[in-house]
C-alpha cells in the first residue's frame, strides 16, 4: 500500500495534482477530544508515556480530518530525558529542565545505549498506530535537531533568543560541541528505532535554527542534521526523512542538497513563490501557511491556502502550516483549510 500514500509520493519527488496535507501540532490542546485524554492522562509527560492514550490522541485528528499523515504523539524533550537530564512541565509555562552546561553534568548524563529503557512506550506507540491508521495514511515519526534540543538543555527551558545555548558555545565550545554530539547520536538511535517500531517517514524539528548564523548555522543546524539523516539512511535506505530548519531564510537553498533531506519544511517567514523558485526546484518542501490563520479563518485563509497551492504546484509539495497550530484555534477553520486545499 505504500505506494499509494500520497504523503510518501510527494516525499518520493511526485508532483500530485492535490498536495497531501498534515498539520504540525495536529494531535494538541486545539481539540476538546485532546483535552479530555489528556485530563484521563493526568499530566503531559504521562500522556506521553502512556502508550495507549498516546495512540488516541493520535488517532484524533484523522478520525476527525483524514489527514494524509498521522505523527507520532510524543516531544522533542523526550530524549533529554532518556540521557538522564530531569524533565518537568511548569501549568501555563512549559518544560523545565536539570541544565548540562559542564563537563561534569555532560559526564553524568546516560550512554546512548540506554535511552531506550525510558523510550520504550514511545515505541510502541508506533506499534500501535502501524495497526490502526488507515491503509492511506502515513505514520510519521520526529525528533527535536541537536542544536533546538541542546538550547533547553542548557538552558533549562525554552528562551527567546536561545542566549544561554550561545553563551556556552562561545565560553565552552568543547562542552557545548560534546552535548550536541551525544544528542546527534541519541537521535540516531531514537529515529532508528522509530522505524523499527513501524514509522514510515521521519521528520527532524530545529525549531531554533533561525538564531544560527553564518558559519554556526553550518556547523550546528546544517552538519548535524546530514549526519542524522546519513546515519539513518544506512540503516533504513528506504525511508524518507524531512528536515525543519525554522527561520533558516536564505539559508534553506540548497538544504536539500546539503543535508540529504528528501524535503525540506518551510516556516511562513518565506513566501511560496520565493521558496518555489529556490528551494522546491531541488526537492519536495512542505508548508507554509501562517498559523494564525487557524485562529482568524475566513475569506483570508481560503485566499493564502490557495495562493500556496498555485505557487508550489509545479513541483512535489506537502501542504502544512509554517508552524504548529496554536491552542486557540478553532477547529472549524482546520476543516476550511482542507476543503480549501482539496477541493479548490
Amino acid at each position: 500500500m505504500a505506494e499509494q500514500k500520497t504523503i510518501l509520493k510527494a516525499l518520493a519527488g511526485e508532483t500530485q495534482d492535490t498536495p497531501p496535507i498534515w498539520m504540525m501540532r495536529q494531535a494538541g490542546r486545539y481539540l476538546p477530544e485532546y483535552k479530555a485524554t489528556r485530563a484521563q492522562a493526568g499530566d503531559f509527560l504521562s500522556l506521553c508515556y502512556n502508550s495507549d492514550l498516546a495512540t488516541e490522541v493520535t488517532l484524533q485528528p484523522i478520525r476527525r480530518y483524514g489527514f494524509d499523515a498521522a505523527i507520532l504523539f510524543a516531544d522533542i524533550l523526550l530524549v533529554p530525558q532518556a540521557l538522564g537530564a530531569d524533565l518537568w512541565f511548569e501549568a501555563g509555562e512549559g518544560p523545565r529542565l536539570s541544565t548540562i552546561t559542564t563537563e561534569k553534568e555532560l559526564e553524568e548524563l546516560r550512554p546512548v545505549v540506554e535511552i531506550h529503557q525510558t523510550l520504550s512506550p514511545i515505541y510502541q506507540t508506533l506499534r500501535n498506530l502501524a495497526g490502526a491508521l488507515p491503509k492511506e495514511t502515513t505514520l510519521m515519526g520526529f525528533a527535536g535537531a541537536p542544536w533546538t534540543v541542546a538550547t533547553y538543555m542548557i538552558a533549562g527551558r525554552g528562551t527567546p533568543d536561545q542566549g544561554p545555548a550561545h553563551a556556552l558555545k562561545a565560553e565552552n565550545k568543547a562542552v557545548f560541541e560534546a552535548l550536541l554530539a551525544r544528542i546527534t547520536e541519541a537521535t540516531i538511535e531514537y529515529l532508528s528505532a522509530q522505524i523499527e517500531a513501524g514509522a514510515e517517514c521521519v521528520k527532524l524539528f530545529d525549531s531554533w535554527a533561525g538564531s544560527l548564523k553564518g558559519g554556526d548555522f553550518d556547523a550546528y543546524a546544517t552538519a548535524p542534521t546530514a549526519q542524522i539523516i546519513a546515519a539513518l539512511k544506512a540503516r533504513h535506505p528506504d525511508i524518507p526523512v524531512i528536515a525543519f530548519p525554522r527561520g533558516a531564510g536564505e539559508k534553506y537553498v540548497g538544504f536539500h542538497a546539503k543535508t540529504g533531506a528528501d524535503c525540506v519544511a518551510l516556516d511562513d517567514s518565506v513566501t511560496p513563490e520565493w521558496a518555489a523558485d529556490n528551494v522546491q526546484k531541488t526537492g519536495c518542501v512542505q508548508g507554509n501557511l501562517a498559523s494564525y490563520h487557524m485562529v482568524s479563518g475566513g475569506q483570508a485563509l481560503v485566499d493564502e491556502a490557495r495562493a500556496i497551492v498555485e505557487a508550489f504546484r509545479n513541483g512535489p509539495h506537502i501542504f502544512n502550516l509554517g508552524h504548529g497550530i496554536t491552542p486557540d484555534a478553532n477547529p472549524d477553520n482546520v476543516q476550511r483549510m482542507i476543503d480549501t486545499v482539496r477541493g479548490g
